[in-house]
C-alpha cells in the first residue's frame, strides 16, 4: 500500500494549524482532507481493506470526527455504527467515562446496550495524541453490559493518524496504543493508522 500513492495523498491533504485551540497546540485539520474526495475515499478504503474480513460487528465512532470516518467504514464492512458522544448529547440511558487530553479533561458517553456481548468492535477516531480518548471509548465498551463477566471482548482501535514510527502505512502497536492497551484492561487486538505524525510522539 505504501507504493500506491494513497498514503502520500492523504498526508498532503491535511494542514497543521499552530496554537489552536490554545497556545502550544499544533492542530491537525482534516477539513482540507474532506475537500478532496479522492483523499477522503482513500482514507476510508484503507480501513475497509484492512477490516472487511475481520468479523467486525460494531464500528464505534468517537465524536466528532469519528462520525466522519466511522459510518462509511461501517456500511462498507456490513457492521452497525454506534456513536460515542460528548455529555448530554445522547437521549435515553447512557454510560460515561472521563478522560484526560493534552489541553484539559473531557467526558464521553454511549447508549447502554448499544454493544452486545461477543460483539467485535472497531473504534474509530481521527487522531491519537495522548491516547486518552481511545482508552475512554474502550472502557465504555468494556463497562457496557459488564463485558468482563458476561461475554468476550475484542477491540480494534482504528485511527487516521497516530504518533510513533513505522515503515508501513498501517501503523500497528504504536507507543500510544500500547499504553492504551495497558490502561483499558481488555483484549485490544491492534491499533492501526494511515499516517504517522512523529512531531506528536509521546515519549
Amino acid at each position: 500500500m505504501a507504493s500506491d500513492g494513497r498514503v502520500e495523498r492523504i498526508a498532503s491533504s491535511i494542514r497543521a494549524i499552530p496554537n489552536f485551540p490554545k497556545p502550544g497546540i499544533l492542530f491537525q485539520d482534516i477539513t482540507t482532507l474532506l475537500l478532496d474526495p479522492q483523499a477522503f475515499r482513500d482514507t476510508t478504503d484503507l480501513f475497509v481493506e484492512r477490516y472487511k474480513d475481520k468479523d467486525i460487528t460494531v464500528v464505534a465512532g468517537v465524536e466528532a470526527r469519528g462520525f466522519i470516518f466511522g459510518p462509511p467504514i461501517a456500511l462498507a464492512i456490513g457492521a452497525k455504527f454506534v456513536p460515542i458522544r460528548k455529555p448530554k448529547k445522547l437521549p435515553g440511558e447512557v454510560i460515561s467515562e472521563e478522560y484526560s487530553l493534552e489541553y484539559g479533561t473531557d467526558k464521553i458517553e454511549m447508549h447502554v446496550g448499544a454493544v452486545q456481548p461477543n460483539d467485535r468492535v472497531l473504534i474509530v477516531d481521527d487522531l491519537i495524541a495522548t491516547g486518552g480518548t481511545l482508552c475512554a471509548a474502550a472502557k465504555l465498551i468494556v463497562t457496557n453490559n459488564h463485558f468482563g463477566r458476561r461475554g468476550s471482548y475484542h477491540a480494534q482501535l482504528s485511527n487516521c493518524f497516530s504518533p510513533g514510527h513505522s515503515g508501513c502505512p498501517i501503523l500497528v502497536a504504536t507507543k500510544a496504543s500500547q499504553g492504551s492497551t495497558e490502561r483499558v484492561g481488555a483484549k485490544v487486538v491492534e491499533c492501526a493508522c494511515v499516517i504517522e505524525l512523529p512531531e506528536l510522539k509521546v515519549n
